[in-house]
């Protein structure tokens, strides 16, 4: 507990996104078992964080104000918003849902306020090499799972709600979006610019495409929403088009990312090891699958059906292989070995 990383609710988002990305697929016994695990899971880190907060204040407040660390705090933002989006999707829990929107928002609010403002006044600032990782993004991750869960909520609300509703996604949506331009920036300018290592190229650098695999979600979504939008309608082309233009981007990581990652591992022989950080790489194959299927219904593109089961597969193995990771690291913590 003390040394709980501030970005393992990515475990609760990684197990969210495959858990959806299984009924998508009708396979509901793995839904909802998933589901079922994500609620301990949650619960169990909720309490774990509370408890360090209450415990060891100096250190969680530490974190939050620590350029490489405090970004990890909206794992909880997006991880709420997912469990919120499971909720409605396979057990049409609306009122969970409603509630776990408001919660990611008042985190949301909280952590973008505290993180960032810190980030800006605190007198001791890291180099840009030093300071900048892919977990950044996962402020944009937050974002946008705030979108996808309006953005289905405003479904099952009546007017004039499910209208104001939409625009409150839209906006998020867009705010999304140009986050994610300022921060890709940066991160490209330290990959081009600066000595990278391969302990530099930690497990977030995938939030690089999760970021805008989920951006694509909330974009198709809005999308489906037109009709009952007016607003939303008149801006049909637009929606569209960034939709498919978050798309591309992402695609495009995957590769990158592969090639990296094979640099990484077998190149340089970086040690592969249990680290809650590949729970942050195991969303965003998750989140891509649902993303593209989604946007293939959306805008009519019958040609990518393979792509979201492909990716869908690679996801579950992901997640196989960290959940037996996970399930590695309790049991040394359970049973210790003797000295």
């Amino acid at each position: 507990m003390k040394h709980l990383s501030p970005a393992y609710f990515a475990l609760v988002m990684a197990t969210g996104i495959v858990s959806i990305a299984a009924e998508d697929f009708h396979l509901s016994i793995l839904a909802m078992a998933l589901f079922a695990l994500n609620l301990v899971a949650y619960a169990v880190l909720a309490g774990l964080t509370v408890l360090r907060a209450v415990r060891y204040p100096r250190l969680f407040f530490g974190d939050m104000t620590d350029h490489r660390l405090g970004t990890g705090f909206f794992t909880a933002v997006a991880g709420s918003c997912i469990l919120g989006v499971q909720f409605l999707l396979l057990v049409h829990g609306l009122a969970a849902a409603t509630a776990f929107l408001a919660l990611g928002i008042v985190l949301w609010i909280g952590l973008t306020y505290t993180v960032f403002t810190a980030f800006t006044v605190k007198r001791d600032k890291p180099p840009l090499e030093h300071g900048i990782t892919g977990a950044w993004l996962i402020a944009v991750v937050a974002t946008q799972s705030i979108a996808v869960l309006a953005a289905l909520i405003a479904r099952e609300w009546p007017q004039p709600y499910r209208l104001e509703l939409n625009f409150f996604a839209l906006s998020m949506w867009l705010w999304g979006g140009m986050f994610y331009i300022w921060i890709i920036s940066l991160i490209f300018y330290r990959y081009s610019f600066f000595a990278f290592s391969p302990s530099d190229l930690t497990p977030p650098y995938w939030i690089n495409m999760g970021a805008m695999a989920i951006s694509t979600l909330a974009g198709a979504r809005l999308v489906e929403n037109t009709p009952d939008a007016p607003f939303l309608a008149s801006l049909l082309p637009f929606l569209k088009g960034f939709t498919v233009f978050y798309w591309a981007t992402g695609t495009w990581w995957i590769p990158m990312l592969l090639v990296l990652g094979v640099w990484r591992h077998i190149i340089q022989r970086f040690p592969l090891r249990y680290d809650p950080l590949y729970w942050g790489a195991v969303f965003p194959l998750g989140m891509y699958s649902v993303a593209t299927r989604q946007m293939a219904a959306a805008l009519d593109l019958p040609f990518l059906a393979p792509l979201p089961w492909a990716m869908f597969v690679a996801a579950l193995a992901a997640w196989t292989l960290a959940f037996v990771g996970l399930l590695w690291e309790l049991r040394k913590i359970v049973f210790p070995r003797p000295r």
